[in-house]
């Protein structure tokens, strides 16, 4: 059997999950949740990544993960391994955990987006025994159809609500968001002006297809079985694959790991201000630049980065540089910017 195609694109959105070997439970206790949530903590500073949503099954994971650098392998890989080797010492087992590689979709689209989070939020009431299992799934819109009645959308909405171990009582306002979950994308996406607003929007945008007992497929339009979106975001992913080898030889003629110092000279060169300038100005582009090639070409952590971009948060460097990725894959002002930089970047190492 052919291998699944694997996608690592810089800036990309992925949902990805891995299943226990030959279905297995993965986890045994609650500990051994909490330490798999201690090593998703990690995943923002050591690999940059940012996530945005998670849920633990007993025999499985999914979460939801926005790279700013092209690799999600690496980043899922070091999980999975990171894990494995934890569980199987504590519970004195050999052998494999996870069953094969893990499965990773890129997702185009904010719509997409959305849908993909609702359907990783929602896994832990896709079960038969509250008419939402895969039987009762296939019955939907047909005459087989059955109203579930007010008790089972009570006890589904209970058990949606109650489940601790997912980031949907983060998003709905029940616990602390996390330092290293990133909450912002996905509730703007479901609208509202304020935060109460949104998270209201958020629940209703959950709780509704478990009243409606209507859970649709939201993998029915993949394509080659690893991308998720719209046809024109099908057709620029073609697009950028085709060019890629050569932006990949373009961007080898220079170091990968270039200092700070030198960083912020040849962004103050194409910026035409100096760095303690526009550092702090909410929205500077010199500021998210700088950021974006400290992590892609100085390989400095987004600890390091946030001390140098005046104390922020790791998390909204690793926003800022996803943010960079998006917009030189869209070409115009950014890229060109990026381009000068590197231009510079390399007069400095001569």
């Amino acid at each position: 059997m052919a291998r699944p195609l694997r996608i690592n694109l810089a800036g990309g959105r992925y949902h990805v999950t891995a299943r226990g070997n030959e279905r297995r439970r993965i986890f045994r206790d609650d500990r051994d949740r909490r330490h798999l949530l201690d090593l998703l903590a990690a995943l923002p500073e050591r690999f940059g990544l940012g996530l945005q949503a998670w849920v633990f099954m007993d025999n499985h994971y999914h979460l939801l993960v926005e790279t700013p650098e092209a690799n999600l392998s690496q980043a899922v890989q070091w999980l999975n391994v990171a894990y494995s080797v934890w569980f199987n010492r504590r519970h004195q087992r050999s052998g494999h955990l996870f069953q094969g590689r893990f499965g990773s979709v890129l997702i185009g689209g904010d719509r997409q987006w959305q849908e993909v989070a609702r359907y990783v939020h929602l896994n832990p009431v896709r079960v038969a025994g509250l008419g939402l299992g895969k039987v009762d799934r296939q019955r939907q819109g047909s005459p087989a159809a059955r109203d579930p009645g007010t008790e089972v959308v009570a006890e589904r909405l209970r058990v949606l609500r109650n489940y601790r171990w997912s980031s949907y009582r983060a998003y709905s306002g029940q616990e602390r968001v996390a330092e290293w979950l990133t909450t912002e994308i996905v509730l703007g996406l479901c609208g509202g002006r304020t935060e109460a607003e949104r998270r209201r929007a958020f629940r209703e945008y959950h709780e509704a297809p478990l009243q409606e007992g209507r859970l649709e497929s939201v993998w029915s339009r993949l394509v080659a079985g690893a991308v998720l979106g719209s046809e024109s975001f099908v057709a620029g992913l073609r697009q950028h694959w085709k060019v890629r080898s050569s932006e990949e030889a373009r961007s080898g003629q220079w170091s990968p790991r270039m200092g700070w110092n030198q960083i912020v000279k040849a962004v103050e060169t194409v910026h035409g201000g100096h760095w303690q300038e526009f550092r702090d100005q909410h929205g500077d582009w010199g500021r998210d630049l700088a950021l974006y090639l400290g992590r892609r070409q100085g390989r400095l952590k987004l600890r390091e980065l946030a001390l140098w971009a005046g104390g922020i948060g790791y998390t909204a460097v690793a926003q800022a540089v996803s943010r960079v990725a998006r917009q030189v894959e869209r070409g115009g002002a950014c890229r060109q910017r990026l381009d000068k930089a590197i231009v510079e970047l390399s007069k400095l190492k001569m």
